[in-house]
């Protein structure tokens, strides 16, 4: 028993490995190829000159819901994939942070910090390797999905476990 739940940890843990490098393979480098020696140059170019990463912060968007109530005000079939995909993206996140913390309880205010964290990590890195624009409605969006997916698997476990306890029941002798 104790075999199969090491293996069980060792499928997790590799499912979120795999989703990570996913999600960074999307977010950071739009489903290209990931080029080291490119991240590399573009981080030399940062540290020469911080006030390109700042300036690549601020002419991004810092304005909370800016990009969302544009988007919801001229709804076309590219900002419909916008909204929905930054909140898609992040849901197997929130999904994977209930399986991996099976034993350490997390709250929705611990998922929620720890999606705007990793989204936080992702939105900076556009920034510093001037790979993609820091918008802080991704923040929001991103958050918003792991959210969902932490929210989604609290509801799987209870529903699994009312069909346990149905299902014992049902098989009980009387």
């Amino acid at each position: 028993m104790k075999q199969k739940n090491i293996f069980y940890d060792i499928k997790i843990q590799l499912m979120f490995a795999i989703y990570v490098y996913v999600l960074c393979k999307v977010v950071l480098f739009k489903f290209g190829s990931i080029d080291m020696t490119f991240l590399w140059q573009q981080l030399k170019i940062s540290l020469v000159n911080p006030d390109y990463i700042s300036r690549r912060i601020h002419h991004g968007n810092l304005t909370p819901f800016k990009e969302i109530s544009r988007t919801m005000n001229e709804l076309s079939s590219h900002d419909l994939f916008y909204l929905v995909g930054n909140i898609a993206i992040f849901m197997p996140y929130g999904i994977l942070l209930g399986l991996l913390s099976k034993n350490k309880k997390i709250s929705f205010i611990g998922a929620f910090i720890r999606s705007f964290g990793l989204s936080l990590c992702l939105e900076s890195a556009q920034a510093v390797f001037s790979i993609g624009s820091f918008d802080v409605d991704d923040l929001i969006l991103n958050s918003s999905g792991g959210l969902i997916g932490f929210f989604a698997f609290k509801i799987g476990i209870l529903l699994m476990g009312t069909t346990l306890n149905v299902t014992r029941a049902k098989n009980r002798p009387v």
